[in-house]
């Protein structure tokens, strides 16, 4: 419990920031010592974050709702920047759903490797550290095309191997297409619900059967404890994070994951990590 308990607050704290909640995950246990917590476990949790990000953005979320499925019996609605990112948030979501039904065995195992989440780490990083610094922040979210979102979607669907970082792809994606951070990070955050949501709820089977080796068990009870503190930690952090990521640059977080990555190559190389 206690575990579950730590994990929940580093999942309410990570997921809202471009350094990805999955990669910290996978990092942190297997430097306690408690062992990689699994994949289903990951993404049951991060349904709790998502829970914040639906009672934070319910206005914007019914009304985004409410005008698209108006659109589909009145045509004259249907330029509506409402409905039209209603069709953005469905379609920019397919790329990651497509992927992770192909990719869920490779995604569980090899993508898991902390080799592979550490290198992501320092190279996404740098990615999201050169698209802030010479994207344009000419376009506001009303501009958004289909193309626009379809992009930003596939970027999204590269969070499906840890290190990543949902957020800190599709944050770089729209930073690159020329969208202020304002933008860019609304948009983020409204597409990643669908994805985090679908996919916790297509791992809740997975709690409490038997898990593969090196992962830990941890059943129901402590994954439930772990999705309501990260549910209360995000909801408590995701004003403050919002208001950051949106208006500020994002070298900080650059910085942190280079360090992070580094740090995490280092700690397996010299054994104190095991991959």
């Amino acid at each position: 419990m206690l575990q579950a308990v730590v994990l929940g607050v580093i999942q309410g704290l990570t997921e809202f920031l471009p350094i990805s909640s999955s990669a910290h995950l996978r990092i942190f246990p297997e430097l306690f010592g408690w062992g990689d917590p699994g994949a289903a476990f990951t993404a049951v949790i991060q349904i709790g974050t998502e829970l914040a990000v639906l009672i934070y953005f319910r206005k914007d979320i019914l009304r985004i709702a409410s005008m698209w499925l108006r659109s589909l019996v009145k045509p004259e609605l249907r330029g509506h920047l409402d409905a039209r990112m209603g069709w953005f948030i469905i379609i920019g979501s397919l790329p990651i759903v497509v992927l992770g039904v192909l990719l869920k065995d490779v995604i569980e195992k090899d993508f898991r490797n902390l080799w592979v989440i550490a290198i992501l780490l320092i190279v996404m990083g740098l990615v999201l550290g050169a698209a802030d610094r010479f994207g344009r922040s000419d376009k506001e979210i009303k501009q958004m095309t289909l193309r626009d979102a379809v992009l930003m979607g596939g970027a999204q669907a590269l969070a499906l191997v840890p290190g990543v970082s949902r957020s800190g792809a599709t944050l770089s994606m729209g930073r690159a297409l020329g969208y202020d951070r304002e933008a860019a990070t609304r948009y983020a955050f409204l597409l990643a619900i669908p994805a985090v949501v679908g996919a916790g709820a297509f791992e809740l089977r997975k709690i409490g059967e038997p898990v593969a080796a090196g992962e830990t068990d941890y059943g129901w009870g402590p994954t439930v404890v772990a999705t309501v503190v990260s549910f209360v930690v995000g909801y408590a952090a995701i004003a403050w994070l919002l208001r950051y990521v949106s208006t500020r640059s994002y070298t900080p977080f650059v910085l942190y994951r280079v360090v992070l990555g580094t740090a995490t190559l280092v700690l397996l190389g010299v054994g104190v990590l095991h991959a």
